[in-house]
């Protein structure tokens, strides 16, 4: 137990630029709180005495503001950063390495009882603030959700779901190796170049128009040149393709 405590307060340390002493995670982090809490809660569910196990985590909801379901899965170095408002549910699997921040849903979408209702994150998901991931599906390896998103659909590992309902983009040539450097500080699964892919789109197609736009005045150019005067249609607004690009960035 000790043990892994102490790993619990390493990873922090490597993860939060603001925890200064191993002192201080270990009294001020209400994270840190909530998984060993829900390590004693497991424990009392899995051994029969369930109502022990709900019980202890409506103490640790009560202290930390976290509520994780003791029959939820939590695996080694869970860094649950700020926490208050995260939700995780009964049939929830956290894997290693993971980080979740504040107001995070791990949710069901099923009353089936038995079922497989909640979503599984695999090993180094991010999960920024305030997301909502509902359904049993799982969110691949060292995959990121953006704050905000809404999550109802399986995202592949390595890949980033960003908006409401989430869009999915996705990365060529996952390696979780490579990412690891990456994820040492990826703050509320914010990370480089992880554009909306909706954004990404619509800067393409004001590119294209652009490129059109120009392609066409050349070629009534060379008509004009060449004597052959088309007919002048009325003149639209100007197409400028640089303010329509900051607009939608």
């Amino acid at each position: 137990m000790f043990s892994r405590i102490r790993e619990d307060i390493a990873n922090i340390m490597a993860h939060d630029p603001a925890a200064r002493t191993q002192w201080e995670v270990l009294t001020c982090y209400p994270g840190l709180h909530a998984v060993m809490l829900h390590r004693l809660a497991s424990r009392c569910w899995h051994s029969g005495l369930k109502w022990l196990g709900r019980f202890i985590s409506q103490i640790a909801r009560a202290l930390t503001g976290i509520e994780i379901h003791p029959a939820a899965t939590i695996g080694r170095r869970v860094f649950i950063d700020h926490g208050f408002g995260v939700v995780i549910g009964e049939t929830a699997e956290v894997g290693d390495d993971c980080t979740i921040y504040q107001g995070v849903t791990l949710g069901g979408t099923s009353l089936n009882k038995g079922a497989k209702r909640h979503p599984t994150l695999g090993r180094g998901a991010i999960i920024g603030a305030g997301a909502k991931v509902l359904g049993g599906f799982t969110v691949g390896e060292g995959a990121k959700v953006g704050s905000n998103a809404v999550v109802v659909k399986a995202v592949p590992a390595g890949a980033t779901a960003v908006g409401n309902p989430a869009r999915i983009v996705q990365k060529e040539n996952y390696n979780y190796k490579d990412e690891a450097a990456a994820r040492m500080f990826a703050a509320y699964g914010v990370t480089p170049n992880g554009d909306d892919p909706l954004s990404k789109a619509l800067h393409g197609l004001i590119d294209n128009a652009a490129a059109q736009e120009h392609q066409i005045a050349r070629i009534l150019a060379v008509l004009k040149a060449a004597g052959m005067v088309c007919e002048k249609l009325p003149e639209l607004e100007k197409f400028d393709p640089e303010q329509l690009n900051k607009l939608v960035e």
